[in-house]
C-alpha cells in the first residue's frame, strides 16, 4: 500500500529566473495538498519541473528541463512548452484558408514544426495568479500580433495551469482572433514517470483509448488517412510496454525513428469535445501512474526519438534517446490540408477552448 503524504496548505511562490531580451522572466512554484509541486516559466509557459511522490513516499520531478533559463533560450527541444501558433506540423509550411495561400517558415525540413522559427515557446507571457477552489491557479497569456511567423489575424492566447490537491494539473486554453486563422495549442512536457534523468521509459506501460491513426510519410506529414492501429506495432489499445515493438521493422516507426504519431481519440460520436480518459501510462518501480484526460480530438505519442545525448537536464544527467515521452493533446497535423481532418480554423467572434488534465497517482 501507498506510504500517505502529509497534506499541507497549496501555496503558489514566485522569484526571478533571469531575462531575456531585457525582458524579465518569473518562475511560479505551485504546490498542492497532496504533495505535488510544479514550476512553471514565464518564458514559452514552460513547466520546469513536476515533483511528485512514489508508492513510498519519494519524490522525484518526472518531466524533462533544464536547470537554467540559457539553456531554455539556446537549446530546448521544447521541453514543457506551450507549442502554437500552429503545434506540430504543417506540410512544406504552406495552407489556403478563404482563397488566401499562405507561406510559413520552413523549420523542420520541408515543413513548419509547432508555429515556426518563432512560436509560442520563445516569448515571455504575461502571468497572473487567479483564485481557484481546486488548487494553485496561474493564468499566463500574450497577444500574437497579424502576420506573426506569417500567420493570419491578432490571436489573443490564454493558457490557465491549475494543480488540484488530488494531484492533477490541469491546463485550459482559451483563444480569439480578430481575422480567419488556424489554431492549435498544446503543452510539450517530456515525462518520465520514473524520474527524469533515470534512464530510458521503454518500461513504461502505455494504454492508449484510440483505435486508429493517421499515418505519415518520410517527413513525418500525414497521409490523410485515418487508419486502425490493430495488427500494427502502434497498437496501445491495451496496456503495453513502450519498448515492446519499438524496434519492429514497420515503415511507421522508421520514418519516425521511433513513435511520433498522431492517435485518434475513441469517442461518442464525431464532435464530441467532452472530457474523456485518452491515456493511462505506469511505471512499475516507482508506481507513479498519469492518467491524461482531454477534450481534444487526438493526442500526439512520442518515444523521444530525437534525444541524442547533447543536452543535460535539471539532475545533472545526459538525456539519451528515449528517455521522455511526449503526449500531446491536440488537434491532428496538417489539419489545414486535409478536409476530412478536425478543422483548426478560428474566426472572429469564436473562441478556442481546450482542456487536458494530467493527473499522477500511485498504484
Amino acid at each position: 500500500m501507498p506510504e500517505s503524504i502529509p497534506i499541507q496548505e497549496p501555496s503558489m511562490t514566485n522569484e526571478s529566473f533571469g531575462s531575456v531580451e531585457g525582458q524579465t522572466v518569473d518562475r511560479y512554484t505551485l504546490i498542492s495538498a497532496g504533495g505535488m509541486t510544479i514550476r512553471i516559466i514565464t518564458y514559452g509557459a514552460i513547466i520546469q519541473s513536476i515533483e511528485v511522490p512514489d508508492r513510498h513516499g519519494n519524490v522525484a520531478n518526472v518531466a524533462l528541463g533544464f536547470d537554467n533559463l540559457d539553456d531554455y533560450v539556446t537549446k530546448n527541444p521544447y521541453f514543457g512548452a506551450v507549442a502554437g501558433r500552429y503545434a506540430n506540423r504543417i506540410a512544406r509550411g504552406t495552407f489556403t484558408l478563404d482563397d488566401q495561400t499562405y507561406q510559413l517558415a520552413l523549420n523542420n525540413g520541408p515543413n513548419t514544426l509547432h508555429g515556426g522559427t518563432k512560436g509560442f515557446d520563445k516569448y515571455v507571457w504575461d502571468a497572473e495568479e487567479v483564485m481557484s477552489t481546486h488548487g494553485p491557479a496561474l493564468k499566463l497569456s500574450r497577444v500574437s500580433p497579424n502576420g506573426e511567423e506569417r500567420f493570419p489575424g491578432t490571436l489573443s492566447v490564454e493558457v490557465t495551469y491549475t494543480l488540484t490537491d488530488d494531484n492533477a494539473l490541469r491546463i485550459d486554453y482559451r483563444a480569439t482572433t480578430d481575422k480567419a486563422t488556424v489554431v492549435n495549442l498544446t503543452n510539450h512536457t517530456y515525462f518520465n514517470l520514473a524520474g527524469e534523468g533515470s534512464g530510458t521509459i521503454e518500461h513504461h506501460e502505455l494504454q492508449l483509448n484510440a483505435g486508429n491513426y493517421t499515418p505519415v510519410d518520410a517527413t513525418l506529414i500525414p497521409t490523410g488517412e485515418v487508419v486502425p492501429v490493430a495488427g500494427t506495432p502502434l497498437d496501445f489499445s491495451t496496456p503495453r510496454k513502450i519498448g515492446a515493438r519499438l524496434r519492429d521493422r514497420n515503415d511507421q516507426l522508421l520514418f519516425a525513428r521511433g513513435y511520433d504519431h498522431n492517435f485518434v481519440l475513441d469517442r461518442p460520436h464525431p464532435g464530441d469535445a467532452s472530457l474523456i480518459p485518452a491515456v493511462r501510462v505506469d511505471e512499475s518501480v516507482t508506481g507513479r501512474r498519469m492518467d491524461v484526460l482531454t477534450t481534444q480530438p487526438g493526442v500526439q505519442f512520442y518515444s523521444g526519438n530525437f534525444l541524442d545525448g547533447s543536452l543535460v537536464g535539471t539532475a545533472g544527467k545526459i538525456y539519451r534517446q528515449g528517455d521522455g515521452f511526449c503526449l500531446e493533446t491536440q488537434h491532428f497535423p496538417d489539419s489545414p490540408n486535409h478536409p476530412n481532418f478536425p478543422s483548426t480554423v478560428l474566426r472572429p467572434g469564436e473562441e478556442f477552448t481546450s482542456t487536458t488534465v494530467y493527473a499522477i497517482s500511485t498504484t
